[in-house]
């Protein structure tokens, strides 16, 4: 299955409209890339939270669940701002070559 996605329908100024165009600016692809590598750290972290057996100190509960999320998300976007995993970077050249912006090509 080969399924290409043109990234000029993904991110464009019509999806954020505050945008001033990802294109013509390089900064606001990149802090998108972030935030996707965000989600993806968020959604790993709360995969793994799943497969550590309940027990401990303290019991579960709604607050103890909103705390976590909140952790969660927070360590998420540390995580993508410090480009620990290099997903963020990675998408960002790829979108560079894609649209043309990088004469260089690999």
């Amino acid at each position: 299955m080969n399924l290409q996605i043109d990234p000029r329908t993904v991110i464009s100024p019509t999806t954020n409209p505050s945008a001033k165009g990802t294109k013509d600016d390089p900064e606001t692809m990149k802090k998108l890339c972030q935030d996707f590598e965000a989600v993806f750290i968020q959604y790993m972290l709360k995969s793994m939270r799943k497969t550590v057996p309940d027990g401990g100190l303290f019991e579960k509960d709604n607050g103890h669940d909103i705390y976590q999320d909140m952790l969660d998300a927070q360590l998420a976007s540390d995580m993508a701002r410090t480009q620990s995993t290099g997903m963020a970077d990675t998408m960002y050249r790829q979108m560079q070559k894609l649209l043309g912006d990088n004469p260089e090509t690999p």
